[in-house]
């Protein structure tokens, strides 16, 4: 794969074409702004990227990216995204995105969630137990660091996993979307498993350097993962 669309320009979205275009890929990047808005992230990243809008982001590749809250998803292109390949890196935060009676209820996972919103699409979870500023830091660390992916179509996975490589990083199958729970906030597989302080990481998570998680530490982490209450969560 030598080209991606990334829908949402934040720090996860940002971090990913970063890297990608480091890795020697293309990027087309895309947020609710409009293209004008990512002039100065476009000119950052160099020859490699350009800035349009969603449609755009979702038909530019073979995998799009979207990383944007679930309250926007209403908003995304759906016949511009049928039948292609979605790598989702978000999570639920209620503070954020309102209560989500499914989500509390444990009815669904966020990532089954965000399926049903999209119908039609391949969707890939991966990037969402991971903050921004540890992707470039753990990028190519020795042991390699290890990112959890998640779905129900074997050859999505497969093409996310891909992409995951190229941008630096092993990857563990964190088995189907109704399974992706076990990357989740509150997991014990979530962001503070690359912290190289936890304690710190606690205080000030911007601060910490990032330590690698080799891919058999986070099989190891999946497997004892249990499911958090979300209903109780106040982030």
């Amino acid at each position: 794969m030598t080209r991606i669309g990334i829908i949402g320009s934040g720090a996860i979205g940002s971090a990913i074409a970063r890297r990608a275009v480091t890795a020697g890929l293309e990027v087309l990047v895309a947020n609710s702004r409009g293209p004008e808005s990512l002039a100065d992230l476009v000119h950052e990243l160099g020859p490699r990227a350009q800035a349009g809008d969603a449609r755009a982001a979702a038909r530019f590749g073979d995998v799009t990216v979207l990383t944007v809250p679930l309250a926007s998803y209403r908003a995304l292109p759906l016949d511009a995204l049928a039948g292609r390949t979605v790598l989702s890196t978000g999570n639920y935060y209620p503070y954020r995105d309102g209560r989500i009676e499914e989500l509390d209820t444990l009815t669904s996972t966020t990532a089954e969630y965000e399926q049903s919103l999209l119908p039609g699409v391949a969707l890939v979870k991966a990037f969402n137990n991971i903050v921004a500023h540890h992707i470039p830091t753990l990028s190519g660390s020795e042991p390699r660091t290890a990112l959890a992916v998640a779905g129900d179509d074997a050859g999505a996975k497969a093409s996310v996993s891909s992409i995951v490589d190229a941008l630096g990083f092993d990857t563990v199958d964190s088995g189907s979307l109704a399974e992706s729970w076990r990357s989740e906030p509150e997991s014990g597989a979530y962001t503070p498993i690359y912290a190289a302080d936890p304690e710190g990481f606690a205080r000030d998570h911007l601060a910490d350097p990032g330590a690698p998680v080799s891919a058999d530490q986070l099989r190891r982490l999946l497997a004892a993962s249990q499911r958090p209450d979300v209903a109780a969560r106040e982030f």
